[in-house]
């Protein structure tokens, strides 16, 4: 079985920033969505490295995490959601990258 680590980094990534967000500012938001999300991404990149083909729960979380973080960023010009954001950016698009490969033929 071969683990999906890029998923899992991408995994501690998100719920290291949401304890870094308490840690700093106090924000209980912060650290239970980054765990939240983390543990999401964390289950994603497991079922992935079970079945290469089943990217939707990791698609889901990355997909959201883009949309929320970009928004923050957007409004606060503050590094942390920017490097989630973007972090979020790249995970979507090489899980759409994986989406569009052709299956193996037997």
């Amino acid at each position: 079985m071969a683990y999906d680590w890029v998923g899992l980094g991408y995994a501690a990534l998100v719920a290291s920033g949401g304890i870094i967000g308490y840690v700093r500012a106090g924000s209980v938001p912060s650290l239970a969505a980054g765990l939240l999300f983390g543990g999401l991404a964390g289950l994603g990149a497991y079922q992935q490295a079970q079945d290469p083909k089943n990217i939707w729960l990791s698609l889901v979380a990355s997909g959201t995490l883009s949309a929320v973080m970009g928004m923050r960023f957007y409004n606060s010009r503050k590094a942390m959601p920017g490097l989630i954001a973007g972090a979020s950016i790249l995970m979507v698009g090489r899980l759409g990258l994986q989406m569009m490969e052709k299956p193996l033929k037997p």
